[in-house]
């Protein structure tokens, strides 16, 4: 064995065996954190989800309760901030399903991205609402205001750009782009006139008193789509079973939120970090305003997406061929929801 004075000296040093030991436990973390995300304490299959915390994607936390305890595949919900944040997310493959809004599943497609859309999330829950005290009743009134919304590869920027379009307000109202979690906050403080996003987001500065409803998406744009789920092609040859299991657990936990509704809030609420009392007011709020039963992605409704986004330049050419792949929803088995267990115990068995 080489005896090396130098190293022996060292290791004599304090502070050298400090940098050693501290060297050894961020290893140890690392492989640490590298086993829970891929293989879990369980040996349990682990399928990561990235999402917005928007009512849209309530499939995500609530896929996400129903597998944390017992065998099979185990569903893991990771809340993000922004979009964009996601999209690269899935483009990098740090989540292997993303509940996305809708266009930019087209962008990243046209990007040539290998992906694909596989379930739509619940509809109609999306406002536009403006500061209580500017007294906004209708779009015409936002002319000169501010509105956000949460990117420009989004359906409510398609969608107040038709509205715009229609009442002859092209140009006349300034549209930014703005994270939804910031939104309540910037019309509350006084420095955004109004927003157009995904609830629970709108509801949060209704109940505050600080907004007040201009309009709902579903009634400018029956079958709004806000956010949809998206997978890579790999993932669907690699695990199509694992595919299948999602969309329809995706499918059943919203039958199973209809007609539990507290109980969903409840449930979400811990994940959101958000009271369980918004959420239920947003679900419920106009009464049976949320669709649930329309999951299944369509090549046509994608393709007005796309055909709008040309319309408003937000890209070039509306070509989407490959993206929508909607066998597994086609398939999805969505009767007997009895219970919370039932979710995913037939969706096992299917």
């Amino acid at each position: 064995m080489l005896y090396n004075k130098n190293s022996a000296k060292q290791l004599q040093n304090p502070l050298a065996w400090r940098i050693l030991i501290i060297a050894a436990g961020w290893l140890v973390f690392i492989s640490g954190l590298h086993f829970w995300l891929n293989i879990d304490t369980g040996h349990r299959k682990v399928v990561r989800m990235g999402y917005m915390p928007v009512i849209t994607n309530l499939a995500a936390p609530i896929l996400d309760h129903a597998t944390r305890k017992g065998d099979g595949v185990r569903f893991e919900a990771l809340k993000f901030s922004s979009f964009a944040d996601l999209g690269e997310a899935l483009r990098n493959g740090d989540v292997q399903a993303a509940f996305m809004i809708a266009p930019l599943s087209i962008i990243l497609r046209q990007q040539g991205e290998d992906v694909k859309v596989v379930y739509i999330g619940n509809r109609h829950e999306s406002t536009l609402v403006a500061r209580k005290d500017l007294g906004i009743k209708k779009l015409e009134d936002l002319a000169g205001r501010t509105v956000a919304v949460p990117m420009r590869y989004s359906g409510h920027n398609i969608s107040i750009r038709q509205e715009m379009e229609r009442h002859s307000l092209a140009g006349q109202i300034n549209i930014v782009e703005m994270n939804p979690p910031d939104m309540a906050s910037a019309v509350t403080s006084g420095s955004l006139d109004a927003y157009y996003v995904g609830e629970p987001y709108a509801v949060q500065a209704i109940k505050s008193g600080d907004a007040e409803v201009v309009l709902y998406a579903e009634d400018v744009w029956k079958g709004f789509i806000c956010n949809l789920v998206l997978v890579r092609q790999a993932f669907i040859e690699n695990d199509p079973g694992i595919v299948r299991m999602m969309v329809q657990g995706a499918a059943r936990s919203g039958f199973w939120a209809q007609k539990n509704t507290r109980a969903a809030a409840k449930i979400v609420s811990r994940y959101w970090n958000q009271e369980a009392e918004l959420i239920e007011y947003a679900l419920t709020t106009p009464e049976n305003r949320i669709v649930y039963d329309q999951f299944t992605p369509k090549t046509e409704e994608m393709q007005y997406i796309a055909d709008q986004m040309v319309r408003f330049k937000l890209i070039r050419h509306n070509d989407i061929e490959g993206l929508v792949d909607d066998r597994f929803a086609k398939e999805a088995y969505v009767s007997n929801v009895t219970d919370f267990e039932s979710i995913i115990l037939i969706s096992r068995s299917k």
